[in-house]
């Protein structure tokens, strides 16, 4: 079979200047793939590069020819495993151009077969959790804005971050602001060990839900200092990337947070997601600021997992791609009538 494949580069403006604890940005640039199939069937998926990881969008441009030359050389797009496999041992790296390729092999396999792809998964829609809205660094009166307009908008669920100076003044501003909604705070690593057990228990007072990565990700006892004192549960994220790290971080968290363009596809998403299960970890999918393109695919995962942060495309000015509908932070899978993820470029 011959398999064609595309790859195109696109920069999306944000909404709002995106700020966490290390760094702001203004707009993301992804990378979107395409393969098509001789029947006409298109599988499409999408890279978002993080910096932190070692990657950008030059990384990605440079190595997807590559990838892709995998994909063609495979030929069958059911394939799944082999294609992955082969990837890996292209590039050993750059797991969010790895992952652009998986989405769109998985989104083609199901669009052959005709079925979305959390039904080719068996997996129950109904089980799809809530997903959160970000509340980004911002002035706490902005953050106040921010927090009682997203609330208004019907998300239940607000993630805000943290990092600085201003943490329990920013806390009771989107409290007051959104006094009904379920509260999660992430600090992106920037607290010490006590500064976070300290700030657990006002955290707790003020009724957030848990606290995600609260200590730099090489700091490994200190985060399980942290576990072993906080008042509220504690989510690894950049100290978990891949399956391998699952165990590591195993007896000092009580969440990971899976991202797809950490992992490096959808197949190492659900062996991460096995792991955690293993070890008696809950498990949130997570994301950086992607484009429908990808974050579609995770939402069909999401009925694996026990909490959603798939919020990356809402954050977007405009997204050249529709998904699974959002809206409100509900994750729709029972709506989509669509085969694969259900992502359709909306200006072709």
């Amino acid at each position: 079979m011959t398999l064609e494949t595309a790859a195109e580069r696109v920069t999306l403006p944000l909404a709002d200047p995106f700020t966490i604890s290390r760094s702001t940005q203004t707009d993301a640039e992804n990378l979107i793939v395409t393969v098509t199939d001789e029947a006409g069937h298109t599988g499409v998926g999408g890279a978002a590069p993080s910096k932190h990881y070692g990657e950008t969008a030059d990384t990605v441009a440079a190595v997807l020819s590559d990838l892709l030359a995998d994909v063609e050389s495979v030929g069958d797009p059911h394939a799944l495993e082999q294609i992955e496999t082969r990837m890996r041992s292209t590039v050993a790296d750059n797991p969010a151009a790895r992952c652009a390729v998986s989405i769109a092999m998985w989104d083609l396999a199901a669009k052959r077969v005709d079925l979305p792809l959390y039904r080719l998964w068996g997996l129950d829609p109904s089980a799809t959790p809530v997903t959160s809205f970000t509340v980004g660094i911002d002035t706490t009166a902005r953050m106040h804005e921010k927090a009682a307009a997203a609330a208004e908008a019907g998300y239940s669920l607000l993630k805000v971050k943290l990092g600085g100076d201003r943490d329990r003044e920013i806390v009771e501003a989107v409290r007051d602001a959104a006094p009904a909604a379920t509260l999660r705070v992430d600090a992106n690593e920037a607290w010490t060990p006590r500064e976070a057990v300290m700030k657990s228990g006002w955290l707790a007072d003020l009724g957030v839900e848990f606290v995600e990565q609260p200590v730099p990700a090489s700091n490994r006892e200190g985060l399980r200092f942290v576990y072993e004192r906080s008042a509220l549960p504690i989510a690894a994220d950049e100290s978990c990337v891949t399956a391998a790290d699952v165990p590591a971080v195993a007896d000092r968290c009580d969440i990971v947070n899976l991202k797809l363009m950490k992992t490096g596809g959808l197949a190492e998403a659900r062996r991460a997601i096995a792991t955690a299960r293993a070890h008696g970890l809950e498990v949130m999918l997570g994301c950086m600021i992607e484009s429908n393109a990808s974050i579609a695919a995770a939402a069909h995962l999401a009925p694996s997992v026990d909490y959603a942060d798939l919020d990356g495309s809402l954050l977007l000015e405009t997204d050249p791609f529709t998904g699974v509908d959002l809206a409100g932070g509900s994750i729709d899978l029972a709506a989509t009538d669509r085969p694969g993820t259900g992502a359709v470029r909306d200006d072709r």
